[in-house]
């Protein structure tokens, strides 16, 4: 990338100090080499041939040179010379209006932030213009910058001068949201999907505009500028100008690490060799460290994402290590864990990461939540891979199946002992014979011991007699919806308790399972929290399951029937009758049974006569209680 101009020093004194971004920027198709080769290429092969569009596309991360490309394309359209008077991609002398048009000031170029101009208006504004020929260039030329934000009226209005403008117009359009974009729109458009540029490619770049700037720069940390920067030049550009007057006007390593929160990529490496070896305490340490020395906790998890993905591309893509934005520990050493590492591991690591770095992101304490996430990788470092875990449960079944039977001490045929033939040795899972009918290392140990059979002598040596099993016994006896309703008042749970008074409808209940019917009002959801506050209540698992039978009264059902009962059967009694007739308006409110041992303190008291004089005489209208 040059500047056609005399070079500028950049210092941080003068009114007259860009910043590297818009000083550095291309002028012409040369300099958009920089990882734009596809574009470039066609864009060459169309202006040779004549075969100009009439509206472009471009899309691309920010920071590509969508605009920029813009404006080159703008000016390669009118380009303009004493020799040359023809639309051209070779730039290399400047032409009449070329200044005019990559400062943005051209008349005959229009840009348009279509974030600020998003409406119908803006658009028939465009459309009227659109008439008149071009004051003093070729084409009139449309630059809309960040198209996606028209409204749709607004793209619906552009539609029919996008398909057929006038031969003295042509369109361009920049966006970083390409399928916000109508269809209808990207058809009557060539599209170009600027790339991400490598961090090759960036080093490079960083590299030429500091020799030209006659700044001095670590090659570490240009890497590590241009791997933040993620594919974007602008990006790239604003941490170099960063990292310059951060560092005093020298890229150092250190200070760019520092500014960035990044972590030394040696001890990042260090770190992912504590992990895969399974040593918590000395990754946990390593973090510590390289949290007190500035580090982000996220940035490292990060890091240590980036480099398990380096290293599983290690392993398929051995020429990547050629890479210039690599540190040579992360080259050599990543070699090294790439051929020693399995990809289940490295696999199981990344995926690992992908959950933990949104959790460190978003938590309140990010360096406790990056240490938790650091115990959980080297937790699962001494857990075997699937494969492993498979084929030893393969071998512990093959063991356990090649076992031979118990001998039958009852002897079968009548009753005959036989002697009994020394054990053989067991094979395990392929069939091979093994010396000894022990599981490998870590895996569960059967202690099995021969005992005499107790099957009963019609029955075949080697099997038992089949019993049903016995159903679990709750911790708590539940045998019907009162003690139920008793668990829920013990367990204080006065919600569940009032639903199933008011709700349930008893068809079945035996230990570890209910079948039940809910009354119109009831919830679905009660069916599946009365089976977990059983099983915790109780200590066994509860089937609860909705019945179509009809059940059993609800238990307020129950106590309003017994309720009404007791009235009815209070008003047939001859001296409540002749009570509700002495006095008129009376009425009963409640029949109460009293408990035996009530009843029997009763007979032994006085009779309460005394007790009727006190209260005062029965009035007409009283409610009497019963």
């Amino acid at each position: 990338m040059s500047d056609t101009g005399p070079t500028q020093t950049s210092t941080p004194t003068g009114n007259g100090y860009r910043v590297l971004a818009r000083k550095y920027r291309p002028k012409d198709f040369s300099d958009l080499m920089v990882g734009q080769e596809p574009m470039v290429r066609t864009l060459t092969n169309a202006f040779e041939t004549g075969r100009i569009a009439q509206a472009y596309m471009l899309t691309g991360v920010r920071g590509v040179g969508k605009t920029t490309t813009a404006r080159i394309l703008a000016r390669a359209l009118n380009y303009k010379t004493p020799e040359i008077d023809k639309p051209t991609i070779d730039l290399r002398i400047p032409g009449e209006h070329c200044q005019a048009i990559m400062e943005g000031r051209h008349v005959d170029v229009i840009e348009m932030d279509a974030a600020s101009h998003t409406g119908i208006d803006d658009i028939r504004e465009i459309i009227e213009q659109v008439r008149y020929r071009p004051v003093s260039a070729r084409y009139k030329v449309y630059i809309i910058d960040e198209v996606h934000m028209l409204s749709t009226q607004a793209f619906n209005g552009l539609l029919k001068t996008l398909e057929e403008p006038p031969e003295h117009v042509k369109f361009i359009f920049a966006t970083t949201e390409i399928r916000k974009v109508p269809i209808t729109v990207l058809s009557r458009c060539q599209r170009f999907d600027l790339r991400r540029i490598s961090a090759a490619d960036l080093v490079g770049l960083f590299s030429t505009i500091l020799e030209k700037e006659g700044i001095s720069a670590e090659p570490e940390a240009l890497a590590m500028v241009a791997r933040a920067a993620e594919g974007s030049a602008r990006d790239g550009l604003s941490l170099l100008d960063q990292a310059i007057a951060h560092g005093g006007g020298r890229v150092e390593a250190e200070t760019v690490r520092g500014m960035l929160g990044l972590a030394d990529r040696a001890r990042i490496v260090d770190l992912f060799e504590h992990i895969v070896r399974g040593d918590v305490t000395a990754a946990l340490s390593e973090f510590g460290a390289q949290y007190e020395a500035g580090a982000n906790p996220v940035v490292v998890l990060t890091d240590l994402a980036d480099f398990t993905h380096l290293v599983t591309r290690f392993k398929y893509i051995p020429d990547a290590a050629n890479d210039p934005s690599l540190s040579e520990i992360e080259r050599v050493r990543g070699r090294e864990f790439a051929d020693s590492v399995a990809v289940s591991t490295l696999s199981r690591i990344w995926q690992m990461l992908l959950k933990g770095i949104p959790e460190a992101e978003n938590s309140s304490r990010p360096a406790g939540a990056a240490e938790m996430v650091l115990i959980r990788l080297t937790h699962a470092a001494h857990l075997p891979s699937p494969e492993e875990a498979a084929r030893r449960l393969a071998d512990f079944s093959g063991n356990e199946g090649q076992r031979p039977p118990a001998p039958n001490g009852n002897g079968a045929n009548g009753g005959a002992s036989r002697p009994v033939s020394p054990p053989q040795s067991p094979l395990n899972a392929r069939g091979t014979e093994i010396s000894s009918p022990s599981v490998p290392a870590g895996g569960p140990t059967a202690m099995l011991q021969a005992v005499a059979s107790t099957a009963p002598s019609h029955m075949p040596v080697g099997r038992t007699e089949e019993r049903p099993a016995e159903k679990p016994q709750p911790k708590v006896p539940v045998n019907s919806l009162d003690d139920i309703v008793e668990l829920c008042t013990k367990n204080r749970d006065p919600k569940l308790k009032a639903l199933v008074r008011n709700f349930v409808r008893l068809v079945k209940l035996e230990p570890g399972r209910l079948d039940m019917r809910l009354t119109d009002g009831g919830p679905n959801t009660l069916p599946g929290e009365l089976g977990v506050k059983l099983k915790e209540w109780t200590g066994i698992h509860w089937i609860v399951s909705i019945s179509k039978e009809e059940g059993a009264p609800t238990l307020v059902e129950a106590d309003n029937n017994a309720r009404e009962a007791r009235l009815t059967d209070a008003r047939a009694d001859p001296d409540v009758a002749a009570i509700l007739a002495q006095f008129p308006g009376a009425k009963i409110t409640d029949v109460r049974i009293r408990a035996a041992e009530e009843e029997n303190e009763t007979e032994e008291a006085p009779a309460p006569a005394t007790a009727e004089s006190e209260e005062g005489d029965i009035l007409p209208g009283d409610d009497i209680e019963l």
